[in-house]
Order: structure tokens, then C-alpha cells, then sequence
């Protein structure tokens, strides 16, 4: 791809099972940008993450979860995203601030408003440029998580998942210029290709 004039934030984002931490890692190879990941992207947030995936975290309440969520997210941004950013390179997230809108908000079914508050002072104002959904039906998710070991969020049930995939249904439809659809049902190869047909569209390349 052709060197763009800017660098990135680009968030790869979407229901559990839709296939983002392959295709986030697929994408930053082709675009030789930086791969993260929230929760989890730096060492304090890994320690964050082990409590929110925790399957014993039976106590924690959407809150405080939430805190959690945003707290990692604050460190992501200080620590790793806006100094990547800062050196003129890409950077692409196995999730984002938005899954706390997801998962949080529409999931967990806090008020969407002070749940985009609360992130959006925890990053500074510092949105991803670029969302990617991986989009899929919630039949097809059941297949690919049947038989793993499932975390805490992926052991929720379907009514559950079903309000996280409206809301990211719900943000992107609201915002068509940040956010691109793609349907994740298909061959890991097809659904790369189409990602990053995508992302070098929004790019410019």
C-alpha cells in the first residue's frame, strides 16, 4: 500500500466469535502498523483484563466494570496508541472505546450517554479515525465459540450478545463516515481481503 499523508487509528471491533483478533493482526501486517489491543494493550491493563475476563469475577457489577474498562482504556491511549500515533505510524486495535459503548452501555444496559462521558474522558477526546465491524449472525457465532474454553464476557447469555451486536449495529448506522460494515460469515482469506479493501478505500491507497 501507498504511504498516506496522516497516520491511523483503526479499530477492529464486533461480536465475540467474529474472527477481529485474526483479521486485526492480518491487517497491521499489510499496512506495517502497530497491533494492539484493548482490554490488555499494556501491562496495566493485562492486570485490568484478568479481571474482567475472569470466569470467579461473579461480583463485579456493571459500574464498576465499566470503571474498569475505561481506566484500561486511558492507559492504552497514554501509553501506546497516541505515542504511535505521534511517530507518523499506523495503529490497529483488536477492539476500542467503543466496545465499552457495546458491552457496557447496550450489554450491560447502562445509560449509553454517561457511559461515552465517562470514555470519552478517559481517552481525551481521542476516538479511532477508523472502525471495521465484523459482522455475522449470532447462529454462526454459536458455532465458532462452541467448544472453547469461553471467558467471562463470552459465557453471557444470547440476550446479552444480542444487545451488544445491536449497538454496534446501532453506532455504525449512526455514524456511516467513521464506520464500515463487513460481513464476517465468510473464509478467513475473503474476509481479509475485504477488510483490507476497505480500510486502503477510507486510506486513500
Amino acid at each position: 500500500m501507498r504511504r498516506v499523508s496522516r497516520s491511523w487509528y483503526i479499530a477492529l471491533e464486533g461480536p465475540e466469535g467474529c474472527g477481529k483478533s485474526t483479521q486485526a493482526a492480518t491487517l497491521a501486517s499489510a499496512l506495517d502498523a502497530l497491533l494492539t489491543r484493548e482490554t490488555g494493550g499494556t501491562p496495566i491493563g493485562l492486570r485490568i483484563r484478568d479481571i474482567l475476563h475472569d470466569v470467579e469475577s461473579t461480583a463485579l457489577v456493571a459500574r464498576a466494570e465499566a470503571l474498569l474498562t475505561a481506566a484500561d482504556r486511558a492507559q492504552h491511549l497514554a501509553e501506546v496508541v497516541q505515542p504511535t500515533l505521534d511517530r507518523g505510524r499506523h495503529v490497529v486495535s483488536d477492539r476500542s472505546v467503543y466496545s465499552a459503548l457495546a458491552y457496557q452501555g447496550y450489554g450491560r444496559e447502562l445509560d449509553i450517554d454517561e457511559v461515552r462521558r465517562l470514555n470519552d474522558w478517559a481517552i481525551g477526546g481521542r476516538w479511532p479515525d477508523l472502525v471495521v465491524l465484523l459482522d455475522a449472525d449470532p447462529t454462526v457465532l454459536a458455532t465458532r465459540l462452541a467448544g472453547r474454553d469461553l471467558d467471562r464476557f463470552e459465557r453471557e447469555d444470547a440476550a446479552f450478545h444480542r444487545r451488544v451486536l445491536d449497538g454496534f449495529h446501532a453506532m455504525a448506522a449512526a455514524d456511516p463516515e467513521r464506520w464500515v460494515v463487513l460481513d464476517a460469515a465468510g473464509a478467513v482469506d475473503e474476509v481479509a481481503a475485504a477488510v483490507l479493501a476497505a480500510v486502503g478505500e477510507r486510506l486513500g491507497t
